[in-house]
C-alpha cells in the first residue's frame, strides 16, 4: 500500500488543486510502480509559512520580500 506525503506552506491552494494534486500523484504511482489506485493513500500537509524555512529565513520573511 503506497503511501504519499505532500507537504506545502498554507498559501490559500483550493480543494481543486489538492484534488488534482491527489489525483496526479496517484496517477503516477500507477503509471511507474504499477500500483493499485485503490490502496494508494495521498496525504497533503499544509504548514504555516512562519513553520517553514529556506535558506535559514522564515518562508513568510521571504515572501514578503518577494522571493
Amino acid at each position: 500500500m503506497p503511501y504519499v506525503n505532500i507537504r506545502i506552506t498554507d498559501e490559500g491552494v483550493t480543494r481543486e488543486q489538492k484534488q488534482q494534486l491527489i489525483e496526479g500523484a496517484t496517477q503516477l504511482l500507477v503509471d511507474v510502480l504499477g500500483k493499485n489506485p485503490a490502496t494508494t493513500v495521498v496525504v497533503i500537509d499544509e504548514v504555516p509559512m512562519d513553520n517553514w524555512g529556506v535558506a535559514g529565513e522564515l518562508v513568510s520573511d521571504r515572501r514578503k520580500r518577494g522571493q
